[in-house]
């Protein structure tokens, strides 16, 4: 079996790779056609339009790994059912779990790749393409932010009306400390600006008002520095943040906001979990793939990698669902994550009594 083994091992990961860039390469063709208004509109730069296209491949690439693997599994396989190839290996007294492990060892590689590529290639060609897409086809490339909440402490929330990173101002500040519901203090200010020699706020014709049990405490004056837990970079984060960190700065990105106390952390959470997640689709997808295809049929592969497209697609969709219930607060949002692949590992053992022997 170990020169069988290394036969199959090159097959699939030679199929793989090849269908993976027609995959990408259609794509990027389509996704070039429908802009190419617009960087002629705009005068993108070419080498800036080859760096997108690079990152966005980099991005497909991780979109449609489930896709290309069960495809790459079953064109594979179907080809041996075909040749009876299947038949004469089991028949030689191999099992089939034993038949298994090339394609598992293969799928394996896939998942470490795959890994690495979301844990520190990924985030940056996603933050690459959402660079690209603002600074060279929005219509409105004037940035600015509005009505900015951020919690920057336990107990403790932060707002401006409006915020422009070009000059690191913001406008009718207010930092309130609430307990138990019960406004504690508050601090208001006509503008907040960033002071880069001492790296902090400075507010600007500020007021502070301390509610005390038997009255309060009022205190306005034109400057006063103070120490946030914030800088400039948390009033610039784009909306995908948390996809371009690389895994280690997400982790570290998480541990800063539940020291907050924020809101927002349980979208960190859950793209870590993804990071973990994801490249074990490979394995199980690989599974379900041979038993599906390891049964000679009449109609030959074509069927076979027709049904593979709509199972991979059905893996995609469940996948997205499941990301946005976890997103939209699901009580366990790790188990929501990992459901895809809990109900396919569970459908993948079910079919497993259906293989040849």
């Amino acid at each position: 079996m170990k020169i069988l083994d290394k036969l199959i091992i090159k097959d699939f990961l030679k199929t793989y790779f090849f269908v993976v860039l027609m995959l990408i390469l259609i794509v990027l063709v389509l996704d070039f056609t429908e802009k190419n208004d617009a960087f002629i509109r705009y005068n993108v730069p070419g080498n800036e339009i080859i760096k997108y296209m690079l990152n966005y491949g980099l991005y497909l690439n991780n979109l449609l790994t489930p896709i290309t693997v069960f495809i790459s599994v079953i064109f594979i396989t179907s080809k041996m059912a075909g040749r009876t190839e299947i038949i004469a290996i089991l028949s030689s007294g191999v099992s089939f779990l034993r038949m298994l492990v090339p394609f598992i060892i293969s799928a394996i590689l896939i998942a470490i790749v795959s890994f690495l590529l979301n844990g520190w290639v990924l985030p940056l060609a996603t933050g690459g393409v959402s660079q690209f897409k603002t600074e060279f086809l929005e219509d409105n490339r004037t940035f600015d932010k509005q009505n900015i909440h951020i919690k920057v402490a336990p107990d403790v929330y932060a707002y401006l009306s409006r915020y422009y990173p070009s000059g690191d101002v913001g406008y009718n500040f207010t930092l309130e400390q609430i307990e138990g519901g019960r406004l504690i203090t508050k601090l208001s200010a006509d503008r907040i600006i960033w002071d880069t020699t001492k790296l902090a706020w400075s507010v600007k014709n500020y007021r502070i008002r301390v509610l005390e049990e038997m009255g309060e405490a009022y205190t306005v004056g034109e400057s006063l520095d103070t120490v946030l837990s914030i800088t400039p970079k948390d009033f610039d984060l784009p909306k995908n943040h948390h996809e371009t960190l690389i895994l280690p700065d997400l982790t570290h990105q998480i541990q800063i906001l539940e020291d907050r106390g924020a809101d927002n952390v349980n979208f960190y959470k859950i793209e870590r979990y993804i990071r973990f997640m994801s490249p074990f689709a490979a394995i199980i997808l690989t599974f379900i793939g041979v038993i599906v295809s390891s049964k000679k049929t009449r109609g030959g592969s074509g069927f076979k990698i027709a049904m593979g497209f709509g199972l991979a697609f059905v893996y995609i969709i469940f996948y997205l669902l499941s990301r946005t219930f976890a997103e939209a607060g699901a009580q366990y949002p790790l188990f929501m994550v990992w459901l895809p692949n809990i109900v396919f590992a569970i459908t993948g053992l079910v079919m497993y009594k259906t293989v040849p022997r």
